[in-house]
């Protein structure tokens, strides 16, 4: 449905889950994909708990370690649309840049072709690393892992630009905010 532009209909079908899981007795609810944060505002029109947004949650933790320009990296709907980088503009300030268009194909590609797929491919991981790198020469101070599946292919053992890896980070964010 992404690829062929079905957000509405994406978004009536994570609405009826996310109302089976506060029907079911859920204090929050997260949506585990960055893309699908695309859909947040009509699911959360349909429900009544807070979504916690993995944004947000990758946003305070950017300015808590002093980030304020970053580079994303995600589908090509993360990256080229504006549901997660106008969040952390305008919420947070936070200067995203992305990738350029070439560099946005292979990392859209590796992320459908490859990493859904369970292929982990160290030809794709070198690609990545140049993306990255790239990316901190024009001045990011940090690179967000804006795909669930990156953290397969890269993580912070294969270069010095700080990586924030959007699951982790909004994994323990749900945890804190569930004890707090």
């Amino acid at each position: 449905m992404q690829h062929q532009g079905k957000w509405d209909e994406t978004a009536v079908i994570l609405s009826q889950a996310a109302q089976s899981v506060e029907a079911g007795g859920a204090d929050c609810l997260l949506i585990c994909t960055n893309a699908m944060h695309k859909v947040a505002p009509q699911i959360e029109a349909n429900i009544t708990i807070p979504i916690l947004h993995i944004a947000d949650a990758t946003a305070e933790q950017l300015l808590s370690d002093g980030v304020t320009k970053v580079g994303l990296l995600g589908t090509r709907f993360t990256m080229e649309q504006d549901f997660y980088k106008r969040r952390l503009v305008d919420k947070f300030g936070i200067e995203v840049l992305v990738p350029n268009e070439d560099d946005r194909d292979v990392i859209h590609s590796v992320i459908y072709e490859e990493l859904c797929q369970g292929v982990v491919n160290a030809e794709s991981r070198e690609r990545y690393l140049d993306v990255v790198d790239r990316l901190a020469s024009q001045g990011a101070q940090a690179v967000i892992l804006g795909c669930t599946e990156i953290a397969l292919l890269i993580n912070q053992s294969h270069t010095n630009v700080p990586l924030y890896d959007t699951t982790k980070i909004h994994a323990d964010y749900a945890v804190k905010w569930a004890i707090s």
